[in-house]
């Protein structure tokens, strides 16, 4: 008789690039194996409920096509031809290469490059301490947060807000540039839980008809680019209808009666021209918030994503500074708690031995750098080597056609450590094998909520993969680079950083497996001040000196309004580029992630281009036809999908198909600009003017 096979029900951690970094309750089958994925119900913002791609984990970890060797390229780059070589062969040959551009251009020439594929911090960012050791050339990542945070903390001076779960005790949820069923689907977790048992609205506030917007009371479908002027509309009538509080303003923000006055022109006919909706939508929704004090105001990344997007996310946070509504539970704005842990990452990033001076590569302007741009290279020396962990710039970089030809250069070296032979790893000269987040020890914060966790190893990993810890710890004995971190495992990084940032020891967090990291009620909502040194919320932030991670002002700061306002600053439609397009998330892909799995794969079925029926028609384009889009950057082939869910002369792409998915493996990043955007730089995915031809690919 077969005995059933024993099942162990692990804690974990989500590592994903997503604001939920939701709480895991894992199935090790006999030890060696993973089955289903659950959700934790003792994590009350996770509160058992995670996304289908993490639900089905098992097929990512167990997937037959995991990188299990060390491979050096034989063939022409990109030509997919390797061979099998030991670790120490290809660790030494990655040590001499870096060895070698440090002799011939200096130490800035070897770059290691590195984001989000694991949010966990000793395998994310420990290749930091490799760099910051060595003098290698430094990373201003922008490739995601930037815009979007620097929005926030403009107004608050912080990086933190009303606790997430409060969404439940909202009496309106305004979910804005985020589509939650996609990407945090715990948002909708919460919000649903304040309409089920509170009778509240959930206004949803997006570009497209979205799987978010199909669940809201009220869906707002606004040109991309135009927040900023829906924001000040619906600001304008509560100043004009009474709903400003005062009280409130008049002690907790800079310039109210700055603010009144300027908004005066900035009527809801004003921002339905710009904005495409209706007067009539916008007075609804300002009455809405207007007259609901426990209003809870999550904003999103998406809208983040143009060219005035920093802008456009101040002016959103700024309402509930007028309506007064962080004073209540369930009230406020919140994009990300990050400020919330503060750590001492010195033994995991090296900070200890940083040399400021050092320059600072933008991690958006990977092909600019790699092509030898001066003003990319900072007018330093040419970057010859480098080290990829965490992510596939081939693919999800702007600018494809220069990054492409940045990593076909003869005289660049590039070692992929990664899970998967992705388009970058395709284009190495070592390729190693890493582990999956349950393969190996780490801990992680939420963003979108207030927990740090901890996620233990729970099986052995395949083959020959080895953690980025592991790996940044060899090559940093092969090139001399000393300190104290390389010498410690992941689980005493763990332990001094905990102890060393106030939270405790590994002992109390593996007791735990999560802690409630959520200030005080008056914190969180401000009740004692906003973050600048006055206490007071900026309606008129200097954007020079926005308390936000940076390398200076960039992009056409100086000319960013003074108060909240609709800044034309976005790629418009030309009569030569007529559409705009955004790159917006799938459901089932996580940028170039999961899109190896066969149920993500089957569940997207081929890259399409949302387009609207009356925007087809003129150019003979039926549903499934083949179309072009094109603008100064590139051209791309996908299928037409007709959709009246978009505005007139928008187009949406959902996801980051590979490039290879694509005619001529040219996938939707061929599009998109990496021109650094005021005030603080950062990639503008979602602001891209294109035209669009009906066209079948010479070759499909």
């Amino acid at each position: 008789m077969n005995q059933a096979p024993r099942i162990e029900h692990r804690p974990s951690v989500c590592p994903h690039d997503c604001p939920s970094s939701c709480s895991l309750n894992v199935e090790v089958i006999e030890g060696k194996t993973i089955g289903r994925v659950h959700g934790a119900q003792s994590n009350r913002y996770t509160a058992g409920v995670i996304c289908a791609k993490v639900a089905r984990y098992a097929e990512r970890i167990h997937h037959p096509d995991r990188l299990l060797h060390p491979l050096r390229r034989i063939g022409p780059k990109g030509s997919g031809q390797f061979e099998r070589i030991s670790w120490d062969e290809a660790l030494d040959i990655v040590a001499r290469k870096f060895l070698e551009a440090e002799q011939d251009f200096g130490a800035g020439s070897v770059w290691p490059y590195y984001y989000a594929g694991t949010m966990g911090f000793v395998m994310r960012d420990g290749i930091n301490r490799l760099r910051n050791v060595k003098n290698y050339s430094g990373q201003y990542s922008t490739i995601c947060t930037t815009m979007a945070w620097t929005g926030y903390i403009a107004g608050t001076g912080k990086l933190a807000g009303p606790d997430p779960r409060e969404m439940a005790l909202s009496d309106c949820v305004v979910i804005w540039g985020t589509n939650p069923v996609h990407t945090q689907v715990n948002v909708m977790t919460h919000a649903a839980r304040a309409r089920k048992e509170r009778g509240a609205k959930i206004v949803a506030i997006d570009i497209y008809m979205n799987a978010t917007m199909k669940q809201a009371d009220m869906a707002l479908l606004v040109k991309p680019g135009t927040d900023g002027a829906l924001a000040c509309a619906v600001m304008h009538v509560l100043f004009r209808d009474g709903y400003a509080d005062w009280d409130y303003l008049e002690r907790y923000t800079d310039c109210p009666r700055d603010l009144e006055a300027h908004l005066r022109t900035r009527d809801p006919a004003w921002a339905a021209a710009i904005t495409g909706l209706s007067v009539e939508e916008i007075e609804a929704f300002a009455k809405l918030v207007g007259e609901t004090k426990r209003t809870y105001f999550r904003l999103g990344y998406g809208f983040g994503r143009q060219r005035n997007g920093a802008i456009n996310m101040h002016a959103a946070s700024c309402i509930a500074a007028v309506t007064g509504c962080w004073q209540y539970e369930g009230g406020g704005a919140f994009h990300n708690n990050g400020a919330i842990y503060h750590w001492n990452k010195t033994l995991i990033e090296g900070l200890d031995v940083r040399d400021p001076a050092i320059r600072q590569l933008d991690q958006s302007q990977i092909g600019r750098v790699l092509t030898g741009e001066p003003q990319a290279l900072r007018h330093g020396g040419p970057v010859t080597a480098m080290l990829i962990q965490n992510t596939n710039p081939v693919s999800v970089a702007p600018e494809q056609e220069l990054v492409k030809a940045g990593f076909a250069r003869e005289d660049l070296f590039v070692c992929v450590h990664e899970q998967f032979m992705t388009e970058t790893a395709l284009m190495a000269d070592i390729v190693l094998p890493a582990t999956m987040f349950m393969e190996h020890d780490d801990f992680y914060q939420g963003g979108g909520h207030q927990y740090f966790q901890l996620g233990l190893k729970l099986v052995e990993p395949p083959g020959e993969c080895r953690s980025n810890h592991e790996v940044v710890r060899e090559l940093a004995r092969r090139v001399g680079a000393q300190h104290r971190g390389f010498e410690m495992e992941p689980r005493e990084i763990i332990d001094w950083t905990l102890q060393n940032s106030g939270w405790g020891t590994i002992e109390n967090l593996e007791e735990q497996v999560h802690i409630d990291a959520q200030p005080s009620f008056r914190e969180a909502h401000y009740l004692d001040g906003f973050g600048y040194k006055d206490g007071k919320f900026r309606f008129r932030p200097d954007w020079t000196k926005v308390p936000s991670k940076n390398d200076g002002p960039m992009g056409p700061w100086a000319d960013i309004p003074a108060l909240p306002d609709h800044w034309g600053v976005i790629e418009e439609a030309t009569p030569d580029y007529p559409f705009r397009l955004a790159t917006s998330p799938a459901r089932n892909f996580l940028n170039s992630t999961f899109t190896e799995t066969p149920t993500s794969q089957a569940k997207e079925g081929r890259p399409e281009v949302m387009i609207h029926p009356l925007d087809a028609e003129p150019h003979g384009i039926a549903d499934g036809d083949w179309v072009k889009l094109a603008n100064a950057r590139g051209e791309v082939f996908l299928r037409a999908r007709h959709y009246d869910g978009v505005r007139r002369g928008v187009l949406i792409a959902e996801s980051i198909w590979p490039n290879a998915a694509h005619p001529f493996g040219r996938g939707i990043n061929t599009l998109t600009g990496a021109d650094q955007v005021a005030p603080y730089g950062g990639a503008a995915f979602h602001d891209n003017r294109v035209a669009l031809v009906k066209e079948e690919p010479a070759v499909t």
